[in-house]
């Protein structure tokens, strides 16, 4: 073998090992931009809502309220609730410990925002009240039971904020 020596043969090795180096950086490089593109916390999450709300409605529907949101990621918050619709609608209600189901969606914050309803009411004295409400990042369907006078139906928005 002409031209063999033992140092060739330990750089031919090295060259093959730095080349070997490069490639498992390369890698590592590719799963670290990976996994900053698609972080653990994109995994979706269930969300519940507890509430009460007042309301009245006279052609105009309002109502305010306060709640918590918690995650089944361990997030949670305290919101503030307002809802708001037209259509001839009269009386006025108070929802106690009102629960509500989020569809799943990827982080609390999506959670926030107005919430397109539409529906019917009456009720006269203990009152029971659902509905399922949409919005772009997902919908909101709501259970509660409560107090009030109240006939009509109305087209609006149910709107949580943080608080």
């Amino acid at each position: 073998m002409a031209g063999y020596t033992p140092r060739r043969e330990l750089l031919a090795r090295a060259k093959g090992g730095l080349a070997m180096t490069r490639v498992t950086a390369c890698a590592i490089a590719v799963g670290a931009a990976l996994a900053l593109a698609f972080p653990a916390s994109a995994q979706r999450v269930k969300c519940k809502l507890e509430y009460d709300l007042t309301g009245w409605s006279m052609l105009y529907r309002f109502g305010e309220g306060s709640g918590r949101i918690t995650c089944t990621n361990g997030q949670g918050a305290s919101v503030s609730i307002r809802a708001h619709a037209g259509g001839p609608s009269f009386g006025g209600q108070k929802v106690i410990d009102g629960t509500g189901t989020f569809s799943s969606v990827h982080a609390i914050e999506d959670l926030y925002g107005t919430y397109f309803d539409a529906g019917a009411h009456a009720g006269a004295g203990r009152s029971a009240d659902a509905r399922v409400m949409l919005k772009s990042t997902g919908n909101l369907a709501l259970s509660g039971t409560g107090l009030g006078i109240n006939l009509g139906f109305a087209f609006g928005g149910f709107t949580i904020r943080p608080r």
